[in-house]
């Protein structure tokens, strides 16, 4: 009899995917700008999937600077090493659709700050941290995160926009070095979740191909409500699922690169 390879894991969302749902932050930023901090991901394909509201996307990658708008019924997506700032317009709301549910919780992210903060891991982590909760204080530091991370966007942007991508691809050297160190967790991370729901399904086809497709006998239905509302994420406040799969329980956003979004 042929049966499913590969760890016994809960069963996560299609594609070992993270879900969260997002509205986007009305601070005005330094540029006049309300919205998000920017950063980006190092391994993590990010979509988001509107739902309500109006407003933008801003993304940085070596192609060039866009504008993407955002309404109900679009959806956006940008891979890793892409920088993306969410912009506010008019009650804009997402939902934030992961790759590799359990990596972004365990801080595939990087913001945009400063260069002089980013060569810094400590200066860095002191800079990303915020207090646990939802409190005023816990806001005011969200706050200073974003200012701080769209005080090393701009320029990013303006180089970029001039044609002189040395900045931008210097960021990204600069993030790649502050996350090296998380890598074999991270790969840990992939193997429980994305790789092997994907090893799963080599062996369900295995199954099928052999007219025995015991695995079918397991078949059943999951659903999930928010374990956490109105978390101050990177880019808005965030609802929050803790679902089947999941390999780490969702970090505070006081973890460097913490949740996403």
């Amino acid at each position: 009899m042929v049966t499913p390879a590969g760890p016994a894991l809960p069963h996560p969302l299609p594609g070992a995917v993270g879900l969260s749902h997002l509205s986007a932050y009305d601070w005005p930023a330094a540029d006049g700008v309300c919205g998000g901090s920017p950063h980006l991901h190092l391994v993590c394909t990010e979509a988001y999937v509107v739902t309500g509201g109006r407003g933008a996307v801003q993304t940085l990658s070596p192609d060039g600077c866009r504008d993407i708008p955002l309404q109900p019924g679009s959806v956006a997506w940008f891979t890793p090493g892409t920088v993306h700032r969410m912009v506010q317009r008019d009650g804009l709301r997402v939902t934030v659709l992961m790759q590799n549910s359990g990596l972004p919780e365990a801080g595939d992210a990087v913001f945009t700050f400063p260069p002089e903060v980013l060569a810094d891991p400590e200066r860095y982590r002191d800079a990303a941290t915020l207090p646990p909760g939802t409190g005023p204080g816990t806001e005011a530091a969200a706050r200073r995160r974003r200012d701080l991370a769209v005080r090393g966007y701009l320029p990013l942007r303006e180089a970029l926009a001039a044609g002189d991508d040395g900045p931008f691809r210097e960021f990204q050297r600069a993030a790649a070095r502050l996350v090296r160190h998380n890598v074999p967790a991270w790969r840990e991370l992939w193997r429980a979740g994305a790789l092997a729901a994907a090893e799963r399904t080599g062996a369900q086809l295995d199954a099928l191909a052999a007219g025995e497709p015991a695995y079918l006998a397991g078949a059943t239905a999951y659903a999930a409500t928010p374990t956490r509302r109105g978390g101050y994420g990177m880019c808005g406040l965030r609802d929050e699922y803790a679902l089947p799969g999941t390999t780490l329980p969702y970090a505070d956003e006081d973890a460097p690169g913490g949740p996403t979004a």
